[in-house]
C-alpha cells in the first residue's frame, strides 16, 4: 500500500509538471506574433498605409513600451486582477487586437491594436516568471527555458506563415488571423481555471529591498534591455533588409523562421546547462551567448549576402540565449519567489523599455543613411558592451549586494 502509494503520488507529479509545461508552452505561443507577423509584410503595410519607416516602427515599439510599464506595474496589477484572472484579460486583449487588424487596416487601427495587444503580452509576461519560480521550484531554469522557446516559436511561425496567409487574402489577414489561438487559449484556460486547484498566494507588501533602491536591479534592467534590444530590431527589420538587398517577402519571412528555430534551441539548450550547474554562476554561458549575437551582427554587416542563413542562425542562438538567461539571472539573486518575481518584473519593466527604442532607433537610421548598416553596428556595439558587465554577475556577492541594498531602503 505504501509503494502504491508512493508510486501514486509520484505519478501525479509528473503529470502536474508535464501540464505546467504545456501551459506555459500554450502562453508563451500567444506573446510574439503580434510583432512578428507584420515583419516579412512591411512594404505591403507601408504601401497600403502610407506610414514612413519610423512610424512603422512604432508597431513594434508600443508593444515593449506596454511591456515596460505593466511589468513596472505587475505587483499592484496581481494584487487587483489575480493571476487567474489577469491571464485570461491578457489573451483576450491579445485576441481582439490581432481580430481588429483583419477587419481593419487602417494605420491608426495598426498602432491603437500595438498598445492593446502590447498591453495584454505585458501582463503575461510580467506573472510568468514568479509563477514558474513558485510552481517549478529547482526546476525553473528548465520551465523557463520551455516557455522562452514557445515565446520563440510562436514569432517564427507567425513570420513563416504571414506572407503565405496575405498570398491567400490579403495582408490584414496575415497580421489578424492570429486571435485563433489567442481565443483557444483562453478557452483552455477558463476550463482549467474552474477545475479544483490550489489558491493563489494572497498578495502581500514584501519586506525587503524595494527594486528601484537596488543599483544591482538598475544594473540588471540596464543588461537585460541591452542584451535583448536585438529581438525587437531584428524582428522588424531583418526581413526589410533582405527585401532591399533582393529577397522576396516570402523568402525574407523564412529566414526569421530559420532563426527562430535557432533561438528555440537556445531557449532550450542554455538553460537545460543551467539546470545541470552545481552553481548559480551564469556568466559563461551569458557570455558564449553574446558573442554568438556579436559574431551574427559582424556577418550582417560584412558578409550580408554570402552565408546569410549561417549569420541569422548564429545571432538567433544568441538572442534565444540571451532572454531566457537574463530572466534565470534575476530569479537567482533572491531566494524568495515573490520577492525574485518583483526583481524579475522590475528588470524586464525598464528592460523592455529599451529594447522599445530598438527598432525606432534602426528605423530613424535607416531614414537617415539610407541602409540598416549602422544600424547593425551599433546593436554590435552594445553587445561587446555588455561582454564586459557580465563579469560583475558573481553568484557569491548576491547576498551582500542585495542586503546592502535592502540597509539603505
Amino acid at each position: 500500500m505504501t509503494a502504491r502509494s508512493g508510486t501514486s503520488r509520484e505519478d501525479s507529479t509528473t503529470w502536474q509538471f508535464i501540464g505546467g509545461l504545456a501551459l506555459l508552452v500554450a502562453l508563451g505561443l500567444n506573446l510574439r506574433p503580434l510583432l512578428a507577423a507584420a515583419s516579412p509584410l512591411m512594404e505591403e503595410i507601408r504601401l497600403a498605409t502610407g506610414l514612413s519607416y519610423t512610424v512603422l516602427a512604432w508597431l513594434t515599439t508600443l508593444p515593449f513600451l506596454c511591456m515596460g510599464a505593466v511589468a513596472l506595474a505587475s505587483g499592484r496589477l496581481q494584487a487587483w486582477l489575480g493571476e487567474q484572472r489577469g491571464i485570461a484579460l491578457a489573451l483576450l486583449a491579445i485576441a481582439v487586437a490581432c481580430a481588429l487588424r483583419q477587419v481593419n487596416g487602417s494605420g491608426t487601427t495598426l498602432l491603437a491594436t500595438a498598445l492593446l495587444g502590447g498591453a495584454g503580452i505585458a501582463l503575461i509576461q510580467a506573472l510568468v516568471p514568479g509563477l514558474a519560480k513558485r510552481r517549478f521550484g529547482r526546476r525553473m531554469p528548465l520551465a523557463m527555458g520551455v516557455y522562452s522557446a514557445a515565446l520563440m516559436s510562436g514569432g517564427g511561425l507567425a513570420a513563416w506563415a504571414s506572407p503565405w496567409l496575405a498570398s491567400l487574402g490579403g495582408w490584414q489577414l496575415g497580421v489578424g488571423l492570429w486571435w485563433v489561438p489567442a481565443v483557444i487559449t483562453l478557452m483552455v484556460w477558463g476550463w482549467l481555471a474552474r477545475r479544483p486547484r490550489a489558491p493563489e498566494p494572497a498578495w502581500v507588501a514584501l519586506a525587503g529591498p524595494r527594486p528601484w533602491r537596488l543599483p544591482r536591479a538598475w544594473l540588471l534592467a540596464l543588461y537585460f534591455g541591452v542584451i535583448n534590444a536585438g529581438y525587437s530590431s531584428v524582428v522588424t527589420w531583418l526581413p526589410v533588409y533582405y527585401r532591399e538587398l533582393g529577397w522576396s517577402a516570402s523568402s525574407s519571412g523564412l529566414l526569421l523562421a530559420w532563426m527562430t528555430i535557432f533561438q528555440v534551441i537556445a531557449a532550450l539548450a542554455m538553460p537545460a546547462l543551467a539546470q545541470r550547474q552545481s552553481h548559480a554562476d551564469r556568466r559563461w554561458l551569458l557570455a558564449a551567448s553574446l558573442l554568438a549575437q556579436l559574431t551574427g551582427y559582424l556577418g550582417l554587416i560584412l558578409l550580408p549576402g554570402q552565408g546569410a542563413l549561417a549569420w541569422v542562425a548564429i545571432a538567433g542562438f544568441g538572442l534565444g540565449a540571451c532572454f531566457s538567461l537574463g530572466l534565470i539571472l534575476a530569479l537567482d539573486h533572491l531566494p524568495d519567489p515573490r520577492a525574485a518575481g518583483r526583481l524579475a518584473a522590475f528588470m524586464q519593466g525598464f528592460g523592455f523599455m529599451l529594447n522599445a527604442l530598438s527598432p525606432w532607433v534602426s528605423g530613424a537610421l535607416r531614414e537617415a543613411t539610407g541602409g540598416f548598416l549602422a544600424a547593425w553596428m551599433l546593436l554590435a556595439l552594445g553587445v561587446a558592451a555588455m561582454l564586459l558587465v557580465t563579469l560583475r554577475f558573481v553568484p557569491r556577492d548576491y547576498p551582500r549586494v542585495m542586503a546592502g541594498a535592502a540597509e539603505r531602503a
